[in-house]
């Protein structure tokens, strides 16, 4: 698969893959450089092909990051498997119906959320700074694994976003610190992109050695990204986790005006 791609091609996507695993790993969102650079490089390819594709580099940034994390961040082991297991199921639903429902109609409302998110994270600078848990633990398993299914869904369907939206639960819902939901949320991408990538691979819309190949750039930055964010604690993973969503909207916003011209 490498014989129709250029040197400068490789280097362009695998230089992506670094930057998208050490953005992802901080605060999610490695998919808005990742995903539009790999649609770029790989022009001549379908589509679906290129999101099974991208999914390969990011469940292995998004597996080396969560077992990051995890030696450094105790979290519920609980926790990880009430979310996970519906995330999994979640995503393989979404991405089995990607090529038949028209995504641009979800895309307006994507831009709400995103920018209800991040309005609701503005305007309270205190938000996930400490960590203060809300509901009792029942409570708060039963509605992680709601949500961690409609996001699982979401991410197998659309995909932007997905950390966002997932760290906002865990902060503002939970009462997480934004660290603590960073490390959770790299739990659950690895599921949601696990159930992707057996749909995708079942049906054959996967690039495997461009995408083991782009594993490695983004394992790399996944690395980085997330000694960046122990050393710079919840404070850095907000202003980060703020100028991706920002990024997000700018790009979901784009690609939906651009669709309907």
């Amino acid at each position: 698969m490498f014989a129709d791609l250029t040197l400068y091609t490789l280097a362009f996507l695998a230089a992506a893959a670094f930057c998208a695993g050490l953005i992802d790993a901080i605060a999610g969102g490695g998919g808005l450089i990742q995903l539009p650079a790999m649609l770029i490089g790989l022009a001549k390819t379908e589509t679906v092909v290129v999101l099974g594709t991208n999914k390969v580099p990011s469940i292995f940034g998004t597996t080396v990051s969560a077992l990051t994390y995890r030696r450094n961040i105790k979290v519920s082991s609980k926790l990880l498997i009430v979310m996970a297991i519906p995330a999994f199921i979640g995503s393989m639903g979404g991405a089995s119906l990607a090529s038949l429902i028209p995504t641009e109609v979800l895309k307006p409302l994507v831009v709400a959320l995103l920018i209800a998110v991040l309005i609701y994270t503005w305007k309270r600078p205190q938000l996930g700074q400490i960590e203060s848990m809300r509901h009792s633990e029942s409570k708060r398993l039963k509605i992680s694994a709601v949500a961690a299914l409609v996001i699982g869904f979401y991410d197998g369907i659309i995909g932007p976003g997905t950390g966002s939206f997932l760290i906002l639960l865990l902060v503002a819902v939970m009462g997480f610190a934004f660290l603590s939901a960073s490390a959770i949320a790299k739990v659950v991408n690895v599921a949601t992109n696990g159930g992707a990538i057996l749909v995708f691979g079942v049906n054959g819309e996967i690039l495997w050695k461009i995408g083991l190949t782009l594993a490695i750039a983004n394992v790399c930055g996944g690395l980085i990204g997330v000694r960046i964010a122990l050393r710079g604690g919840s404070g850095l993973v907000r202003k980060v986790f703020m100028g991706i969503t920002a990024a997000l909207i700018l790009k979901v916003a784009f690609d939906t005006f651009t669709a309907l011209r």
